[in-house]
């Protein structure tokens, strides 16, 4: 392994001396614990086994379901209900849904309400339950894969006020339920790693206290179908000695197709002085083969105590340029009158 020439210099000086989306609609449950929003259950039945909405449609074809409301509440509930588009948040990745601000530009636009519920309000009484048939109509144009979004109930009521900036704005609560659609036709999963940096965090003085790091990096999904990823971090200091070790784990995000998410790592005990390369590396849960790498390196360093060497460096280097100088300047000059006799 070559050694930079920057960690050379160093070296040698040192031994000569010594992430929500904020408006958007979280949809980790279909539930809040007052109302719920979920696949409305066979005929006959009070529950279904269905947590979310999964469909299979081929372009140009058309899907018919059922969203079931229930108020758990002693109070009627007025909803805004409506379809969206999914996303992650761009900070961690979380599953959200698009704000009914949002104009949804994939399968959110692909859902039909009925006429008394599209842009419209829909009350709940207490206790009580309300279903609503809707259609999937998958364009003709509709590409493969993965399409996702879910059908979200807005409680009209504003339930508190939140500031933004010198603006008030009133809080509304909603919860929605997920609706994945997949198009048939080929299947690209992938997976890049990208932007991976280090931040470092060292104490004053070197190795009296661990030092440190935090690696920051970005996972974009640029297939067209949902992933689970797994990642693993890899770190190699000089002759590559392995210096950080993390197996590949399970992150418990769903990454959609076409989005980005930045995430990061906490590394607690991260080397003090070394030269290191980072290395993240991701998969798919159910596409092993899509492995893909970034990495970035960083100079650890313990600063303050090198600078403090190095100022000691100099003061002897110019120390010891003054000796050699005053011990070649020439001494004082004699001169004697020589008188001629008369």
């Amino acid at each position: 392994m070559r050694i930079p020439r920057p960690l050379l210099c160093l070296l040698g000086a040192l031994l000569a001396v010594a992430g929500v989306l904020p408006a958007a609609t979280t949809a980790a449950a279909a539930e809040n614990g007052t109302w719920a929003v979920f696949p409305t259950p066979a005929a006959g039945e009070k529950t279904t086994s269905r947590a979310y909405f999964f469909h299979q449609g081929a372009a140009g074809t058309t899907i018919a379901d059922s969203v079931t409301l229930t108020n758990s509440s002693d109070a009627p509930l007025t909803f805004r209900v409506f379809a969206t588009d999914a996303v992650n948040t761009p900070v961690g990745g979380a599953f959200a849904l698009l704000p009914v601000e949002t104009k949804p530009k994939d399968v959110g636009t692909w859902v039909r309400l009925p006429a008394d519920v599209a842009g419209r309000t829909v009350t709940v009484p207490a206790k009580g339950r309300q279903d609503i048939p809707f259609t999937v109509r998958v364009p003709e144009d509709a590409s493969p894969g993965d399409h996702v979004g879910g059908i979200v109930a807005l409680n009209t009521k504003v339930e508190g006020i939140k500031k933004e900036g010198k603006v008030q704005v009133g809080v509304r609560r909603s919860v929605g339920a997920r609706l994945y659609l997949r198009v048939p036709g080929p299947v690209t999963p992938a997976v890049s790693v990208e932007d991976v940096r280090v931040e470092r965090g060292a104490p004053l003085l070197p190795w009296t206290k661990d030092a440190h790091a935090t690696v920051r990096y970005a996972l974009v999904n640029r297939g067209n179908v949902v992933i689970g990823p797994k990642v693993a971090v890899r770190a190699e200091g000089l002759f590559g000695r392995n210096v950080l070790d993390r197996a590949p784990r399970d992150l418990g995000l769903v990454l959609l197709p076409g989005q980005r998410i930045e995430l990061t790592e906490r590394w607690a005990d991260s080397p003090q002085l070394d030269w290191v390369t980072v290395r993240v590396t991701a998969t798919a849960v159910d596409h092993p083969d899509t492995e893909e790498s970034g990495e970035a390196e960083f100079l650890a360093v313990p600063w303050p105590a090198a600078g403090v060497l190095l100022v000691l460096a100099g003061a002897a280097v110019a120390a010891r340029v003054l000796r050699g100088r005053r011990r070649t300047e020439p001494g004082p000059t004699e001169s004697a009158e020589q008188l001629t006799p008369a």
